[in-house]
């Protein structure tokens, strides 16, 4: 009898093949710019892996990845795709840290408060995305993108000069005072904790789609309105649910870079980290657990990179090439299929990010 669902086993292969391909892909264009991969290669894993202060680095740098990448994951189970992930972000950052700068508590209370209101602040922008889609029949892709200027221009105004966020002592610059240091998350060594609270983002979410009823109803939703609706499931309030975790995931990413890594609300320091949950959603198949090794890839990269960049001559940019060719061959498994002579089971299952416009 043949199986129903895939091994987990058979759903790895091409993610991994399409890391190698894009490696191999990065290291022919680092040969015709004259350079040797090897060396390249080597310094990035010594800069992302290769010592404490390394790791420490690539698990800042994944932490937002990783629930950037649950965001656009678990939208997507429920047929939705929210582009959102950046206005969501900025502005669970900057409410995160007006909660760090503006109340005074102690750091058991003060620590987790931030963190939900940088959360509940990107939720909102999630439910009016949500609504617009269940009751106006909005399509996700063009409200979120269009709350993404929203977002970013708001966060902006309120750390502008005139803006009411804005650091007294930051001159010129745009940014909000530093968060209080009983909002900021430890470090347990070179651990940063709040990569800690990304991983168990993780298994929450996966335990949601995969053990309890509204992840069944998540899931129906998004394999089939019609058939949902004739079950007696709201679709309109599934996808309002759906939109609103997504972006208070995302929202929590963006929180956790203020607490845990820049110490404050600056714009600058979060841009395209919203995009990057795109492409984590993607390596990870839309799997929640994934989504962790998936974030930890595109975080060493990034880590790793200013190391690279000092051993050769390799610009830094290459590795945003590799990235894109690691995407690449993700989301077109037929090609790598083709380029390896990989049999194409009939019964795994296609990933694509994608919905027509009257979805």
């Amino acid at each position: 009898m043949t199986e129903q669902n895939p091994s987990w086993q058979r759903q790895l292969v091409v993610p991994i093949l399409a890391v190698v391909l894009g490696l191999l892909a990065g290291a022919l264009l680092i040969l015709l710019t004259g350079d040797n991969p090897l060396t390249a290669y080597g310094g990035l894993m010594a800069g992302s892996l290769g010592s404490a202060e390394g790791i420490g680095r690539t698990l800042d740098k994944a932490t937002p990845l990783v629930l950037g990448g649950l965001a656009v994951a678990f939208a997507f189970k429920a047929g939705l795709l929210n582009i959102g992930g950046q206005g969501q972000l900025l502005l669970g950052a900057v409410f995160a840290a007006w909660a760090g700068f503006d109340f005074d508590l102690p750091a058991i209370v003060h620590i987790p408060f931030a963190l939900v209101i940088g959360g509940l602040a990107a939720a909102l922008l999630g439910a009016l995305s949500g609504y617009l889609k269940a009751k106006r029949g909005t399509h996700e892709v063009i409200s979120t993108i269009m709350l993404n200027f929203v977002a970013a221009n708001f966060t902006e105004w309120l750390v502008s000069r005139d803006g009411p966020w804005k650091d007294p002592d930051g001159g010129a610059i745009a940014r909000t005072p530093a968060i209080l240091p009983s909002a900021e998350f430890p470090r347990v060594g070179e651990l940063p904790t709040g990569f800690l609270v990304a991983v168990l983002a993780a298994v929450v979410i996966w335990w949601i789609v995969a053990r309890s009823t509204l992840g069944f109803e998540i899931q129906t939703v998004g394999a089939n309105p019609n058939a949902a609706r004739y079950a007696g499931i709201s679709v309109p309030r599934i996808i309002i649910i759906a939109m609103t975790i997504s972006a208070f995931l995302a929202g929590l990413g963006g929180a956790i870079q203020t607490q845990g890594v820049i110490g404050r609300f600056e714009p600058g320091f979060n841009t395209g980290l919203g995009f990057d949950g795109i492409t984590i959603a993607l390596l990870a198949r839309t799997n929640a657990l994934a989504v962790v090794p998936a974030a930890l890839l595109i975080g060493g990269l990034d880590a790793g990179s200013t190391l690279m960049q000092s051993r050769t001559n390799v610009e830094p940019e290459i590795i945003n090439v590799i990235q894109a060719f690691i995407l690449f061959f993700v989301a077109a498994p037929s090609a790598v299929r083709w380029l390896l002579r990989l049999r194409n089971a009939a019964d795994e299952p296609e990933v694509q990010l994608a919905g027509g416009w009257g979805a």
